[in-house]
């Protein structure tokens, strides 16, 4: 067979690179459109000091569920607050960049153990997500989740991450000597360890209590709690892990079930 000249192959790989960046990429199409859906039930959750400047302070991300007056986030984000500064009013913040509004809450909830707590909002009820059934989760699944990574620093404008469900693991891990088996922990170990979603995704200070949602579906599986430190807290920002932990949405379900 005649070989054909090299430049008909060049000729051949520049029109199929011109045709694959013409082209969009279908796996970004429901992503897409999946996040333009999601955001508007997706909140910061923050408090409110008239006598300060700026007057609200921002703690981390929540989400609407049930029937659109529920609010999810994580415990340690509402906890913070309830120690330092028991009388601010606390509640969500809706919208984003500057037409973000507060919106004042009261907690109906707190899970410590799950480090999850439930919000609940007075007034017109928000459109709600819905939650999957944590129990089909599967390693190596495709995930993503929204929020507000270093809110205050970025403004309160929603920011999604992909995701890969790298493992199912216990939430207790051990410690490396006993040395570091303090009150809290000695507390856990004695507890019976759950299983929670360890994510190959990089979160930030901010981001704990954004959905962890499945891409195509938007159905919420989870709740991102916490990231995996290298070194000092300070090294969430500068150097991340690229590991991630989510709480499964089986004890959201049960929270809210609860406050019924």
């Amino acid at each position: 067979m005649k070989a054909l000249p090299s430049t008909f192959f060049r000729a051949q790989l520049f029109c199929l690179a011109l045709l694959l960046a013409g082209t969009p990429c279908r796996a970004e199409a429901p992503l897409a459109q999946t996040i333009a859906r999601l955001k508007p039930s997706i909140v910061g959750v923050g408090s409110l000091q008239t006598t300060r400047t700026p007057p609200v302070n921002f703690l981390g991300t929540g989400f609407v569920a049930g029937d659109g007056l529920s609010v999810l986030t994580c415990a340690h984000v509402v906890q913070k607050l309830l120690d330092a500064n028991p009388d601010e009013s606390l509640g969500i913040l809706t919208g984003q960049g500057e037409r973000a509004q507060f919106r004042p809450a009261r907690i109906e909830a707190v899970d410590t153990e799950h480090d999850l707590a439930l919000l609940r909002l007075a007034g017109a009820p928000l459109p709600a997500l819905a939650l999957g059934d944590a129990a089909t989760v599967r390693e190596g699944q495709a995930m993503a989740f929204t929020g507000f990574p270093l809110g205050s620093l970025l403004g309160l404008h929603h920011v999604t991450h992909r995701a890969t469900v790298s493992s199912l693991t216990p939430v207790v891990r051990p410690s490396a000597n006993a040395q570091r088996l303090d009150t809290r922990r000695l507390a856990q170990l004695q507890k019976a360890p759950y299983t929670v979603f360890q994510l190959d995704a990089t979160a930030y200070p901010g981001s704990s209590g954004s959905p962890l949602f499945d891409p195509e579906t938007g159905l919420v599986y989870g709740i991102v709690n916490m990231v995996y430190v290298k070194g000092l807290k300070e090294a969430a920002i500068t150097a991340p892990s690229g590991i991630t932990y989510a709480i499964p949405g089986s004890h959201m379900q049960a929270i809210l079930l609860k406050s019924k």
